[in-house]
């Protein structure tokens, strides 16, 4: 008589071998046959032996590999047996340098069938099972070699295998990273083949004859990569910073960017609470009188140029004499192509504008521009005019403008290079399932919002490219972020 694993085994070899098609008619003549639960049962994954919760919380020592990765990708940790495998999921992604921008599971074998440990994502969308924040890693490992198996992203399929090679007496006071090596695969480079046709061209000196692919060019790549990516640097120190930020509380922000935290942290996303831990660790930074006036410079000389108003054209624009003006005072002028006198071919001046009005500096009223009264009030003076500007953060016209806002000053608190800021609003926007119509993704000019040109415009966008951190800029976003005093109430 076969046991229900010869069943289980046969069912999957037997199901292995057919086509979709026939796959479906196959259960459907079961199904007829009213043996569908017989199939049902043996395909059926068990669920995980979870053991009893030891009295005495010792540590263990573990190695995390990641599957497949050659030369080896790994890391080596120090952690207390009552870590809850949902905490150890955002240890595995700090330590390794993850983004926490996907689904993962914890499982107790090698087999992708293997059982499984249940996350609050897949409780949502109706899946049963044991639900990984109530178990404890002594619950799973009890001694030396025994391992677990953690899966992050399932399009890219990263497979990690966790072994113990020492169980501790002690717990470790803290949880740290105290060996690895190599760098972290991308996200998103295609998995293991992809990271490892990726990792071969930056070793072999980044050829502008073998880019791989889906890379245009060799210039497409380097942008693509994270900023100074090497395959081959691991640095234990970064490892133990993100680690350390990882496990801590979570940080008081104010009360919308906090639900959007939330929000991607209940789909397993954990990039906005690292962006967030990221602002949190830096020293804290005062904005000057002179920081002030540096920042809101284009303003100024907006509203230095219009006076008490100006008549616009029959089109509603600037008159060409102040479009050159304002031009030549903001540095436009150093870097447009063309002759920067009409507003409608001169974005940068028209931003300007739209952005100033957003914030409350100017208005139009009959076809004329005008300072606003509060404009006038702090017109010299720059730090109360960047106090004005930070109490309009972020500039809401729609929900997306609101949720891009908050996500734009998050990365920019962060002290991420300017450069980088529209990628990580972008993976951040997908992630609370913004699309742009007809596409599955967000193009760059998809990602803008009102607040985004703020940041840009205070970062002196209007002087050409914006590239690395203006720590006063951060600051500025970091004061916008921060927990709003009514939220204490």
């Amino acid at each position: 008589m076969p046991t229900s694993d010869d069943v289980r085994r046969l069912a999957e070899q037997l199901m292995a071998e057919l086509s979709p098609q026939q796959q479906q008619s196959f259960l459907g003549a079961i199904g007829a046959d009213r043996s569908m639960a017989l199939i049902e049962n043996a395909l059926q994954i068990p669920e995980p032996m979870v053991g009893a919760a030891p009295t005495r919380i010792r540590g263990f020592r573990v190695r995390l590999d990641l599957a497949g990765a050659k030369p080896p990708v790994w890391r080596r940790l120090e952690l207390p047996g009552d870590l809850a495998l949902d905490r150890l999921h955002v240890v595995i992604q700090a330590a390794m340098g993850w983004l926490d921008g996907h689904l993962h599971r914890f499982r107790t074998g090698s087999d992708p069938r293997s059982p499984y440990f249940v996350t609050p994502f897949d409780v949502e969308e109706g899946e049963d099972g044991v639900l990984e924040n109530g178990v404890r890693l002594d619950q799973v490992l009890t001694g030396t070699a025994d391992r677990l198996w953690y899966q992050y992203d399932f399009g890219d399929d990263w497979d990690h295998v966790l072994a113990v090679e020492a169980v501790l007496d002690q717990p470790p006071a803290e949880m740290r990273c105290t060996g690895g090596r190599m760098a972290c695969p991308p996200e998103d480079c295609g998995g293991i083949w992809g990271y490892t046709e990726l990792a071969a061209w930056v070793r072999g000196g980044c050829d502008p004859s073998s880019v791989p692919p889906p890379f245009e060019d060799a210039g497409h790549a380097r942008d693509w990569l994270p900023l100074d990516w090497h395959p081959d640097q691991f640095d234990v120190d970064e490892a133990n910073t993100a680690l350390a930020a990882a496990v801590a509380a979570p940080l008081p922000v104010a009360g919308e960017l906090a639900a959007l935290r939330e929000q991607l942290e209940r789909g397993g996303n954990r990039a906005l609470t690292q962006l967030l831990e990221r602002s949190a660790s830096h020293t804290a930074v005062e904005v000057t009188e002179a920081d002030a006036a540096r920042l809101i410079e284009p303003y100024t000389v907006l509203l230095d140029l219009i006076g008490d108003g100006v008549r616009l054209t029959s089109a509603g624009y600037h008159p060409p004499a102040l479009v050159e003006q304002l031009a030549e005072r903001t540095g436009v002028t150093g870097w447009w192509i063309g002759k920067a006198n009409r507003e409608d071919l001169t974005w940068p001046v028209a931003q300007l504008r739209d952005s100033a009005r957003a914030l409350g500096l100017v208005s139009v009223r009959k076809g004329r521009l005008a300072p606003t009264a509060l404009a006038r009030r702090s017109g010299n003076q720059p730090l109360a005019l960047w106090q004005h500007i930070l109490s309009r953060l972020p500039v809401r016209r729609t929900e997306f403008d609101r949720q891009a806002g908050w996500l734009a000053l998050a990365v920019g608190g962060s002290g991420i290079p300017a450069e980088e800021w529209t990628r990580e609003i972008r993976n951040l926007l997908l992630g609370l399932g913004w699309r742009t119509k007809g596409s599955p993704t967000l193009g760059t000019a998809a990602v803008a919002s009102p607040s985004l040109d703020v940041l840009e415009l205070l970062s002196g966008k209007t002087r050409g490219t914006i590239t690395g951190t203006d720590p006063a800029v951060a600051a500025t976003a970091r004061a916008v972020t921060g927990p709003d005093p009514s939220d204490a109430t």
